[in-house]
């Protein structure tokens, strides 16, 4: 870590000259391993690590006339550092610095992103619990199905956002390697102890082959993971957004006092917090698909993969860590009308009972095709004329022939539909 930038934001990593300094951390490094086996005096090292400095200014001044960002960079080091300089780049070549720079990046901006992820874990599981007991309509294809409890939404998200965090520290691990393998990556003018000695002293572990750059099938997994986390992430939102209609209503985002909805209706509160993690989400899937076309180079290597990642690394990781603040935000705050939400359940006429009055006339002894007959003919009729369900199966005497009119009334009963909650969140976790 650069003393500088302890405990950097997401976006001071990606800064230019944060990544200079990098460069040089990288260098230093490199000087230490040649002196280590005796290529460089040691005094020389000594000099290059009180002399070594860039100005960023300088850099891009120089970076005019030659065209090479390492170059520039080199020849300002030269310009402080005075003859010792020879002993900088030692059978180095660009790509050895880019590339470990990159993953020295990578890896500060995962770490910042799974303390996010952990915060958000940690409020989707407080939410499930709290949440818990708390009824809602299950729906599928947008439809009324059968009761479920909004806790369970919440045990869903927190155990896939866990899965998320695993891929994620599995990424890190690929992504956390360096090389320093000189042109094409055969070690021909580069001891391959200086590139070991570099990659333990910077946290990293050497890449067991490269050619003249680190794989870029490490890098497009890794951004492939980005865009897993982000599709979660915009799954919870397209939630929130659908349960915040008004024909819905069982949720709302955090509204601040003074917060306007709508340039032109005063009464408007939409859901702009949920549809911003949407969007943002589909340029980090966009983005993957460049971390993809980036694996296949050229021969050893060429550069079309370079001025992608510049757009697509840094605005991934900043994108994401933006997107999973706004959702702990959200979640943090937000809005929950359980009575809206039993409200709801109430408005299909008991039709939600459905398949549990028809596997009790199974369990009865009719057979299935008949037991959906006779449940679907009274559901319709609930459908048409907006009138209770259990009252046309109370009345239809080929159901009321097999059932009693007891048995009816305890078929309609939300508890059955929950009572396997705790179960579930034991599995998951968040009960013991």
């Amino acid at each position: 870590m650069i003393e500088r930038y302890t405990l950097p934001a997401m976006g001071r990593i990606w800064e230019d000259e944060y990544r200079l300094q990098l460069w040089l951390k990288i260098e230093i490094a490199a000087c230490e391993g040649w002196a280590e086996i005796g290529k460089i005096p040691a005094e020389a090292v000594q000099v290059i690590k009180e002399k070594a400095a860039f100005s960023w200014e300088r850099v891009k001044e120089i970076e005019e006339t030659t065209h090479h960002d390492v170059l520039a960079f080199l020849t300002n080091l030269a310009e402080n550092v005075g003859d010792e300089a020879k002993y900088i780049h030692l059978g180095l070549t660009s790509s050895d610095m880019l590339d470990t720079a990159l993953s020295l990046q990578l890896v500060e901006a995962t770490d910042i992103i799974l303390a996010k992820m952990d915060k958000l874990i940690d409020v989707l599981g407080a939410k499930a619990l709290e949440y818990k007991d708390t009824l809602q309509m299950g729906r599928s294809h947008g439809i009324h199905a059968e009761p479920i409890t909004f806790g369970l939404k919440f045990a869903l998200w927190y155990d896939e956002m866990k899965r998320q965090k695993e891929r994620l520290l599995f990424a890190k691990e690929e992504i956390r390697v360096g090389q320093i393998s000189g042109a094409v990556g055969t070690f021909a003018n580069v001891d391959p102890r200086v590139e070991e000695w570099v990659c333990k002293s910077l946290g990293l572990k050497p890449a067991p082959v490269s050619t003249q750059i680190i794989q870029r099938d490490r890098h497009a997994f890794y951004v492939a993971v980005l865009a897993g986390i982000a599709s979660s992430l915009d799954k919870i939102a397209t939630e929130i957004r659908n349960l915040q209609r008004t024909d819905v209503h069982e949720v709302e985002e955090p509204f601040a006092k003074g917060q306007k909805g709508s340039s032109a209706m005063p009464h408007k509160k939409n859901p702009i917090i949920a549809e911003r993690i949407c969007g943002m989400a589909r340029l980090i899937r966009g983005n993957a698909q460049v971390a993809f076309e980036n694996v296949a180079l050229w021969h050893e290597r060429d550069i079309s993969h370079s001025s992608a990642e510049r757009v697509i690394l840094p605005d991934s990781t900043i994108a994401l860590d933006y997107i999973l603040q706004k959702m702990i935000q959200t979640l943090e705050g937000l809005r929950v009308f359980p009575e809206q939400m039993l409200e709801n359940i109430e408005k299909v006429y008991g039709l939600i009972f459905s398949q549990r009055l028809m596997l009790s006339l199974v369990d009865k002894g009719i057979s299935r095709e008949t037991s959906y007959a006779w449940v679907q003919r009274n559901a319709m009729k609930a459908w048409d004329t907006r009138s209770s369900f259990k009252d046309y199966v109370l009345q239809d005497p080929e159901i009321m022939s097999v059932l009693t009119g007891k048995e009816v009334e305890e078929l309609f009963d939300y508890g059955y539909h929950t009572k396997n909650v705790d179960y579930i969140f034991k599995r998951v976790g968040l009960l013991k």
